[in-house]
């Protein structure tokens, strides 16, 4: 993701295939010099994704397979296997344990311990990983199977607890940060917690919006700059750190 041109942002989750000018998009993230990850829900997903980003300076294309949809997509994980190979990135994967989504969350343990070794085995992957309601079971499944030596995993839109946040760091985890997490002083407080030098900023685009209007990567200079209010430092310090960041991950 960092190529020749230095990417002034990172948005390193959104799902650039959900807007309906996504073709428009991925151009402005090059103009705009967004190093941007765009995340896929199921495995039939990818081929048209990465043919989508193919001649992008700055966009980068995530296998995934949701843990939402799991119950309807388990199906697919031989059609992600088969992908993972071609794949450096992967997402949106995880567990969500939340009210609408439990009753899977057996297939949803299953589905996402499979895909942790798989990318295990091949090594290398960098992974962004959903873990609402579940960062305990989330860091388990790490622990178990996903050494910090066979790959990287990022926890977006992080919500877990201080105590979580300490044990992901130990683990080598990343955290990537959006707007509307910032808006909850209970979520500013735990963010000031995450160690600068895992920080990643995201947009989660279409799903967060700001000012009525979903946000699009670039959007996330406004994340930036509340980040550097938030830590008490100038704003292009704080873009440089989260540009940083982003190298030492994907150089590792």
């Amino acid at each position: 993701m960092t190529d020749s041109i230095r990417p002034r942002w990172v948005d390193f989750h959104c799902h650039l295939d959900l807007y309906q000018d996504h073709a428009a998009l991925i151009a402005e993230c090059d103009q705009e010099r967004v190093a941007t990850l765009t995340v896929t829900t199921t495995p039939k997903a990818w081929p048209c994704n990465r043919d989508m980003v193919a001649r992008s300076s700055h966009v980068r294309v995530a296998l995934g397979l949701h843990p939402q949809l799991v119950a309807e997509r388990e199906s697919e994980l031989p059609l992600f296997e088969r992908y993972l190979p071609d794949a450096r990135y992967v997402g949106e994967v995880g567990l969500d344990a939340g009210n609408r989504f439990y009753k899977s969350f057996a297939a949803q343990e299953r589905v996402f311990e499979h895909i942790l070794r798989a990318c295990a085995e091949q090594s290398g992957k960098i992974l962004t990983l959903h873990s609402v309601r579940a960062v305990s079971k989330v860091l388990g499944h790490l622990e178990r199977s996903f050494p910090p030596d066979q790959g990287r995993a990022i926890l977006h839109w992080f919500t877990g607890t201080p105590a979580e946040a300490k044990r992901a760091a130990a683990l080598g985890c990343y955290f990537s940060v959006n707007g509307e997490m910032l808006r909850s002083p209970k979520h500013r407080q735990m963010v000031m917690g995450i160690p600068l030098e895992r920080l990643l900023t995201e947009t989660d685009g279409p799903f967060v919006e700001q000012d009525g209007l979903p946000m699009r990567p670039r959007d996330v200079s406004r994340t930036v700059a509340e980040l550097a209010t938030l830590h008490g430092v100038p704003e292009d310090s704080m873009a440089s750190t989260i540009i940083q960041n982003l190298k030492r991950l994907v150089s590792d």
